[in-house]
């Protein structure tokens, strides 16, 4: 069932903004594999509501872009976007909001952890801005979507053309080598209220990069960088 605690991350912000538990609120955390076994039918997954919600997501966050930042240019929004409505950037988000805890999930997907596996939380995220949308109005479903995600517009769109990197070293090594590279923070630097991040980029078995930020993001932008300048000497040697 949808969240009971009154303080839970998503519950909060679903009260700041008026809005009420809702049948497709429950059913946006319903996944596919809960609904084979419990014998649903597969309109009571989520899976249509992340279609939606994909779309719904699209388009607040380029009205969004396209009224704040009138001096961008088409490329450049486009990159902010992509980068907005991500995988990564949507998980880590649902992860904050707690919505891995709320998933029905079937049993097999229990065992294996899937409750943080990125793409089940990004879609969900997306099934929950959808069921807000056609329960609530676009209006609400708008103030979810940049409450929710606000802080990462702001970030990525400040930047600039550092989103370029990851993207065009994913880009890069799904069209060479039909995998996508990983990030992970080798090492925290300083106190908590300044950190310094230290992130590898890693692909196969190869370190790519090495990059150090002021936030992870920033440190896994410049690994990406590292990594697009020496692609000539790693892409393609596996296969």
């Amino acid at each position: 069932m949808f969240a009971t605690d009154e303080h839970e991350p998503l519950a909060e912000i679903l009260n700041e903004l008026g809005l009420e538990r809702s049948p497709l609120l429950e059913r946006a955390l319903c996944h596919s594999s809960y609904a084979r076994e419990a014998g649903m039918s597969p309109d009571e997954a989520n899976e249509r509501l992340e279609f939606l919600g994909d779309a719904v997501l699209g388009l607040v966050v380029a009205g969004y872009l396209y009224r704040t930042h009138p001096y961008k240019t088409e490329g450049d929004l486009t990159k902010i976007k992509a980068a907005v409505v991500s995988q990564d950037t949507l998980a880590k988000r649902a992860a904050t909001l707690g919505i891995g805890d709320l998933l029905r999930l079937g049993k097999g997907e229990e065992e294996l952890g899937c409750r943080t596996q990125p793409s089940i939380l990004a879609s969900a995220l997306e099934a929950v801005i959808a069921a807000i949308y056609l329960t609530d109005g676009p209006q609400l479903a708008r103030d979810f979507v940049l409450r929710t995600l606000g802080p990462d517009i702001g970030e990525i769109a400040a930047e600039g053309y550092q989103s370029d990197f990851k993207s065009a070293l994913q880009e890069l090594t799904q069209s060479r080598c039909k995998a996508t590279p990983r990030y992970v923070v080798i090492e925290e630097l300083g106190p908590p209220h300044d950190r310094t991040f230290v992130v590898e980029a890693r692909f196969q078995s190869k370190r790519l990069g090495v990059g150090v930020g002021k936030s992870k993001r920033e440190a896994e932008q410049e690994a990406a960088r590292q990594a697009m300048g020496t692609a000539a000497t790693w892409v393609g040697a596996d296969e």
